[in-house]
């Protein structure tokens, strides 16, 4: 038996609308990537020049600060991209905006805000409290 019931009718427009946002987040994101993998190098590189001593130096606590701050932002862009990537692959299999916990619809404007989102505000708000 197919799960089609399970899915709202979805134009082909929509589909269209729907990949161009997705795709347009995820050029966007991989920018971003390349912009903060540049700025992190950069830290290293100049740090590679000088001898900086993080606890002794000054400097060095906000280098190495900077450093973890840049890290950090680099690692949540790759987690998005992932994220969006994923969001695709079910688009094309026809479960985009369906709650994976619930199976239900994720509302519009939670996928115009979060366009990866997973789950619905329910299922969300629920994995937050336990």
């Amino acid at each position: 038996m197919s799960d089609s019931h399970h899915h709202a009718p979805v134009s082909s427009a929509d589909d269209d609308a729907t990949r161009e946002r997705l795709t347009d987040a995820r050029d966007a994101t991989s920018a971003q990537i390349a912009a903060l993998s540049r700025e992190y190098d950069g830290i290293v590189e100049a740090n590679s020049l000088v001898a900086v001593d993080d606890e002794h130096d000054p400097e060095g606590s906000s280098t190495a600060f900077e450093r973890a701050h840049i890290g950090a932002l680099l690692g949540q862009a790759r987690d998005h991209l992932a994220a969006l990537d994923l969001a695709l692959e079910r688009l094309d299999r026809g479960g985009y905006g369906r709650c994976e916990v619930c199976g239900g619809p994720i509302p519009p404007e939670r996928l115009d805000v979060l366009p990866a989102a997973t789950t619905c505000v329910r299922c969300a708000a629920a994995s937050r409290t336990r």
